[in-house]
């Protein structure tokens, strides 16, 4: 026995001409749920009560007074407030404004005795239902607000929509008339106390004054007069720049020439300190001594005239020696000079700010005491300044602050319920729900419902389709419209078999209703006027119909042979079909439920293959009872009708594999039912071969009829 497989389905991908064919097969209840909808849309619309809408329209600032200069902002000064808008519609809406509305209409009474039998209502109820009525939206781009006001009396939301926009604009006013009322409160009392400081604080400055002998001159000025003015001040650090500059190279100069020896200090000295005598004695010394070393050459070394000049050049160099001396003496003396008066202009300045340091720590207290008296000044004027301009704020009007731009006036028609925008949308809304509900029952139905379904759930061929409404082909004779369907099939069976030997066929069903009986005879009917000899067995012992459709009793037939109670010429029954034979049933004694797995049904299968050509097999659903399992074991060949969007998927593949677990052979699918108007996929499964046949059988028929004679003589040949 081979095992169960797993069946692995393809994604299927739905075409747009599956979508066409749901909408085509549950076009009742898309036409059912639309007309409901549409009726129900209607009738809501025609009962609702009319309702007028007025609209007005105010322009809204932040608060600000209408004069430049003033206190508050202008409205081009006024900072962006992203919340200003909705802040304002909840305002709107607050008690603040609506109980005023309330209160002016007397809305209490009047809707108490309009709504209410009479009944005075209380100011949270009658806001309750204001609110419900009225309606705040922004004007794109604007300062605007529409204030839109519904009732069932036109005047009414008219007068409403002004009350309100009155209510509001008054509110306005009267807060910002309170708040600047508060504010200049609070500023003529901190003005009065700058006052009294002002007059505290000039009284300690006068005494400071007194006690520390600050002069006229330094009593006017902002702080202590320097002992050193700024001139001053920097006509000395110039001078101390240049002393600065000139000590250091004179400090500089002085430590080059003391790091020369004699002899090269004679040489550099003159150049870097010019002296005209010691400059005359270097010319008389060097003059000495070429002359000496003229007179060497002509003289010896005692010679009279070498003498006196050697003694020449001692004295010059004695001489020479003693100025170098002097002038080295007098450039360190210049150096502690420009030393000295570089220390002189740097104690100046220390002592000038020390003694300013001394000054300003003594006459500190004054000029604090002085700048506080003149912050406090400053104070108090800006004070008396706020002060007139909130008094003038308080004295000019508010009519930007909000502006009442359109008047609300009464409307001349109803604008709820608006009957063709109700009516049209309960038709687009019927319709979107009827097509939503055709697709949902559609994705809740897991039956079968095209050929891609079976082929792959089943991963079997589909031998044949069936059309719906399909009549017994025993009655209506061999030119039954019908007929090419099962001769389809029957072409398909034949062309599937592996063996030519295999001409026992059971016809199995998951559930009840599919259709297996009626396939079972019209297709048996086919082969036997193609001039087979078929004989057909109804094996479905518990709920036997097949007699009835020959209209024979079920008195004999395959229970009686199986219990040896008769012979097969006995229980085989003849048809009005030439070449066809019924095997009925037979009564099923209570005792005998496993008969079909008997030693004696496997001998009357042997037999009947002897004596005809094709024996076909009707079974009770597979999922009923083990009897079509018992069959599909015991014959060559196994066909399995599907009804067409009857049963679960899961549940026909279930059959499918009970036939494969008992070793049936699974020779292919019938879909059965298929309604051709709806589903013009099947087209060419069934109907193109009809048009097909009978369009050439007419062609035939006409062309060998006499000249005379009338269609009614003809008889059809198959």
């Amino acid at each position: 026995m081979d095992q169960e497989k797993t069946l692995t389905a393809p994604e299927a991908r739905l075409h747009f001409l599956d979508y066409w064919r749901v909408i085509r097969i549950r076009k009742a209840i898309i036409i059912t749920v639309f007309l409901i909808t549409a009726i129900i849309a209607t009738a809501v619309t025609f009962i609702l009560p009319e309702s007028y809408a007025s609209t007005c329209r105010i322009k809204v600032e932040n608060d600000f007074t209408d004069t430049l200069g003033s206190s508050a902002l202008t409205p081009s000064m006024m900072p962006y407030d992203p919340y200003f808008i909705q802040t304002t519609f909840e305002i709107m809406q607050s008690q603040l404004v609506l109980s005023n509305v309330i209160s002016a209409m007397n809305l209490n009474v009047e809707w108490g005795k309009k709504y209410f039998n009479g009944e005075t209502l209380k100011t949270p109820e009658t806001m309750a239902i204001l609110k419900g009525r009225m309606s705040l939206a922004p004007v794109r781009n604007t300062k605007l607000i529409a204030i839109t006001v519904y009732s069932d009396v036109a005047t009414e939301a008219s007068v409403l929509a002004n009350a309100i926009a009155a209510a509001y604009k008054t509110y306005r006013i009267e807060s910002r008339q309170q708040v600047v009322s508060k504010g200049l409160e609070a500023l003529k009392e901190q003005y009065q106390q700058e006052e009294q400081q002002i007059q505290a604080t000039q009284q300690r400055v006068d005494k400071l004054r007194h006690e520390l002998g600050i002069n006229e001159n330094s009593a006017n000025a902002a702080g202590p007069t320097p002992t050193l003015n700024d001139a001053e001040l920097q006509k000395i650090h110039a001078e101390m720049l240049d002393g600065e500059h000139n000590y250091k190279e004179s400090l500089s100069l002085l430590d080059e020439l003391k790091a020369q020896d004699k002899m090269k200090l004679r040489d550099v000295l003159p150049r870097a300190y010019p002296d005209p005598a010691l400059s005359s004695m270097l010319d008389q010394f060097h003059e000495a001594q070429r002359k000496r070393a003229a007179l060497v050459i002509d003289y010896a070394t005692n010679n009279l005239n070498v003498a006196r000049v050697d003694t020449l050049i001692d004295t010059l160099n004695r001489q020479i020696d003693d100025c170098v001396a002097g002038i080295m003496i007098g450039l360190t003396s210049q150096v502690h000079s420009k030393k000295a008066a570089l220390d002189a202009l740097s104690l100046k300045v220390e002592e000038a700010k020390a003694k300013d340091l001394m000054e300003a720590a003594k006459n500190q207290p004054y000029y604090d005491a002085k700048r506080d008296l003149e912050q406090r000044r400053d104070m108090h004027k800006l004070l008396y300044s706020k002060i007139k301009a909130e008094e003038l704020d308080i004295a000019m009007p508010k009519s930007f602050m909000v502006q009442i731009t359109d008047n609300a006036e009464p409307g001349k028609s109803p604008v709820k319920p608006n009957k063709t925008v109700n009516i049209v949308l309960g038709l687009i809304f019927g319709l979107i729900m009827g097509v939503g509900l055709a697709f949902f029952i559609e994705y809740l139905d897991t039956s079968v419902k095209t050929i891609d379904d079976v082929e792959r759930m089943f991963q079997a061929p589909v031998l044949g389709v069936i059309p719906q409404n399909i009549g017994y082909l025993v009655e209506e004779g061999t030119e039954s419209k019908h007929a090419e369907a099962y001769r389809v099939l029957r072409t398909n069976l034949l062309f599937s078999r592996k063996d030519e030997k295999f001409n026992t066929i059971v016809v199995v069903s998951a559930g009840a209703g599919e259709g297996k009986s009626t396939t079972t005879i019209n297709l048996a009917t086919v082969f036997a006027q193609a001039g087979n000899r078929v004989l057909i067995v109804d094996s479905d012992l518990r709920r036997p119909t097949m007699h009835k459709l020959f209209k024979v009793a079920n008195n004999l037939g395959l229970t009686n042979y199986l219990l040896k109670q008769n012979t097969i010429a006995e229980v085989v029954q003849t048809t009005s079909v030439p070449n066809l034979d019924f095997m009925a049933s037979g009564k099923l004694p209570n005792s005998s439920m496993g008969i079909l797995g008997s030693a004696q049904m496997k001998e009357m299968i042997a037999e009947l293959k002897q004596r005809y050509d094709f024996i076909f097999f009707d079974s009770p659903p597979i999922l009923g009872v083990s009897d079509a399992s018992i069959l599909a074991s015991e014959v060559d060949l196994v066909m399995q009708v599907v009804q067409y969007r009857r049963y679960p998927q899961p549940m026909t593949v279930r059959a499918k594999q009970m036939i494969e677990k008992v070793g049936g052979n699974l020779v292919g699918i019938v879909l059965n039912n298929i309604n051709m108007s709806q589903d013009e996929g099947y087209y060419y499964y069934s109907g193109y071969y009809h048009d097909y046949y009978y369009s050439r059988t007419g062609e035939q028929e006409a062309a060998a009829v006499p000249a005379g004679t009338t269609g009614k003589n003809i008889t059809r040949v198959t």
